[in-house]
């Protein structure tokens, strides 16, 4: 399968890269958004680099894609112009892209509460509402989705185990980055996460077993 990672060059993304890379069963499209990020991926296993910009004409880096892992995201420390066009408006037309594109297979990191965004704290309710609306294009797309809600991420070392249901009681426990990515790859091909909307948490559960109970 070969898989676009849009936001390859972020926290999720890195570990996403590095964990396709290291698969016999994948080939890894690393989506960037400048020739000096290249380097990296490349140390990071990726089998193509392709450059692209959220806010431009990207539409170039879907072609012969089999599956795509949007993990991008505008970042804790940018204002709410570019989480309308990065986490929604991005998201939105990646979707769409890989409609046009017959992808066969969308993997969207998202966010816990980010289908009750008024239940979160104020200050980052426009991005849960982002996050929301990228959720629902998708859920509504010709796509065999998974939208994957971590809730508070960490750079914690992954423990290859989490929690994950439809619904969670406990939205205030966190998960490590790692670990999030783990899941996403693993949802690739875990049938039991065709079009389904996940929330994780850090657990117990080993990341396959967890994919495939998680209802």
């Amino acid at each position: 399968m070969k898989v676009l990672i849009i936001g390859a060059n972020g926290q999720i993304g890195k570990h996403t890269v590095r964990m396709l890379g290291l698969s016999t069963e994948h080939e890894v499209r690393a989506m960037i958004r400048t020739e000096e990020q290249r380097s990296t991926m490349e140390e990071l296993g990726a089998d193509e680099i392709v450059i692209g910009n959220l806010e431009e004409d990207f539409s170039h880096a879907f072609s012969d894609v089999d599956a795509v892992i949007f993990t991008a995201g505008s970042g804790a420390h940018t204002g709410k112009d570019k989480t309308e066009s990065i986490d929604k408006d991005g998201a939105i037309k990646s979707v769409q892209e890989a409609e046009k594109a017959n992808v066969s297979r969308f993997v969207l990191i998202s966010s816990i509460r980010a289908d009750k965004p008024e239940s979160g704290p104020e200050q980052i309710q426009h991005y849960l509402r982002a996050k929301g609306a990228a959720d629902e294009a998708l859920q509504n797309s010709s796509l065999t989705y998974t939208v994957l809600r971590p809730g508070s991420l960490s750079n914690d070392p992954g423990k290859g185990t989490i929690t994950a249901k439809i619904s969670l009681d406990d939205l205030n426990s966190n998960i490590p980055r790692e670990d999030v990515a783990n899941v996403a790859v693993n949802a690739l091909t875990i049938e039991e996460t065709f079009n389904s909307t996940i929330e994780l948490l850090t657990g117990d559960t080993a990341i396959g077993e967890a994919l495939k109970t998680f209802k």
